[in-house]
């Protein structure tokens, strides 16, 4: 979907491997009303299914990443706030569910200030890189919400239940270097290096084994509910795998013959 001067909410582009999408209102800050939601949704859709595409690289246009909910509107909605709030959630929401499970590695490029909901999209990527002048709060008790677009769920896995329960209750803001600290974010840069850096990190990504990603996500993300046994079976099972697979056999036999992988044509 498009904005009121037809510029999408969302856009989404295509090179060496990598789908690049870009929250794209920065009038807004990026805000998630609904047509941003639904236009997300639409291009997440689009990037977890272009066969294409070997990696994704999320960020934003403006100077925020993302800046949550937005307020304005929902403060406009009455007594259809709650329905409101359906509208957004429902797709940004599936947008963050095939995000987790898509098969492709992810990549987010926060080019500055997130808060709310954007703090989900911030968290959910395989490898989040930070400007350094960006900083993250999920600021939802200050306007008397409770959180959403996953980060009770992501937060508490990346960087612990107490210190997830300090930044929901307090509004405490993590500057980008503490959100490295924490774990929240993997690396903090200087911000003019940030598109390119993130870029370089998405394109090598998706040279390499794209099969043995997906298969690592699923494993990452079923650790938290398996038991270590059962995690130990479905790292058994994936493993072999992958050893029978063309990535695998490919990766065996350029080890041993001293020549860099070519995943790609696998």
């Amino acid at each position: 979907m498009n904005g009121h001067d037809g510029v999408p909410h969302v856009r989404m582009e295509r090179l060496n491997g990598v789908a690049l999408v870009t929250l794209s209102s920065p009038e807004t800050g990026n805000a998630l009303g609904v047509e941003m939601a639904e236009s997300l949704l639409a291009r997440v859709q689009e990037a977890a299914g272009d066969r294409e595409t070997r990696s994704v690289l999320l960020t934003a246009e403006g100077r925020f990443f993302c800046v949550g909910g937005d307020v304005r509107a929902i403060g406009q909605a009455g007594e259809d706030v709650g329905s409101l709030l359906d509208r957004i959630t429902a797709p940004l929401h599936a947008a963050i569910s095939i995000l987790l499970h898509m098969d492709k590695p992810l990549v987010v490029a926060v080019n500055g200030p997130v808060a709310g909901g954007g703090l989900g999209l911030a968290a959910v990527g395989d490898i989040v890189l930070a400007s350094e002048t960006a900083h993250f709060s999920m600021a939802y008790v200050g306007i008397g919400f409770s959180p959403d677009g996953g980060s009770s769920w992501l937060l508490p896995r990346l960087i612990g239940l107490r210190k997830t329960q300090e930044l929901a209750l307090t509004n405490r803001r993590l500057t980008s270097a503490e959100a490295v600290e924490l774990g929240l974010v993997t690396r903090s840069v200087v911000g003019a290096d940030l598109a390119r850096d993130a870029q370089d990190v998405a394109e090598a990504l998706a040279k390499g084994p794209v099969g043995a990603f997906a298969a690592t996500r699923r494993l990452l993300l079923a650790a938290g509910v398996n038991t270590p046994e059962a995690q130990m079976g479905m790292e058994a099972s994936s493993v072999r795998m992958q050893a029978e697979g063309l990535e695998g056999r490919e990766g065996v036999a350029a080890f041993l013959g001293k020549r860099p992988p070519d995943f790609v044509s696998t």
